[in-house]
């Protein structure tokens, strides 16, 4: 039997490797989709359509991924300014 979801994975572990010269945005968004896929494949080849669900959980998962940045550069501001506000003399 021929697993058709190999190509899936080989396709994103490349897009992977490739991500040393990305911004922290890019690389949340691409680890996001990766996993998606993954998943969504994982879950379609229950249903009967592996690739579908795939399609679908790399959107679900890129979305995911750049949800998670915006909300890890909040922090990470909200962070800074504090620590600005608490590092001045009164």
């Amino acid at each position: 039997m021929r697993i058709p979801s190999l190509p899936i994975v080989l396709t994103a572990a490349l897009a992977l490797s490739g991500c040393a010269g990305m911004t922290d945005t890019q690389q949340r968004t691409v680890s996001g989709a990766g996993i998606g896929a993954v998943g969504g494949a994982a879950i379609g080849a229950f249903s009967g359509n592996a690739g579908t669900g795939a399609l679908i959980g790399t959107a679900v998962g890129a979305a995911g991924g750049y949800v998670y940045d915006r909300q890890k550069k909040s922090e990470q501001r909200a962070y800074q300014s504090g620590y600005k506000a608490g590092t001045q003399s009164p």
